[in-house]
């Protein structure tokens, strides 16, 4: 893990926050990269602020479709399988 007062560059966050949204999490994005997850889900969050900020409109265009909502759950699920498959070569390694 990283030292305590590391300072990231503003492109590497969102470069972080862009693979959050691909992989749908932030913990296994985290893992990757050797970060502490709270300081990915702490990007992902303030993002998500920074982009209803500088939404015009103050539309949250995310939840006013089902199939956005069935595609962050499709998300979720594939992290976690990718999490799944990196603790079982993890195991695999190990033995």
């Amino acid at each position: 893990m990283r030292s305590k007062n590391t300072r990231y560059p503003e492109e590497f966050k969102r470069q972080i926050v862009k693979e959050v949204e691909e992989v749908g999490n932030a913990t296994l994005v985290a893992r990757k990269h050797d970060i502490v997850p709270g300081t990915v889900t702490r990007w992902v969050r303030e993002s998500k602020e920074a982009n209803k900020t500088n939404n015009p409109l103050n539309i949250d265009y995310s939840t006013n479709s089902s199939l956005d909502k069935e595609n962050e759950q499709l998300k979720k699920l594939l992290g976690e399988k990718d999490l799944e498959i990196a603790i079982l070569k993890d195991l695999l390694k190990k033995t």
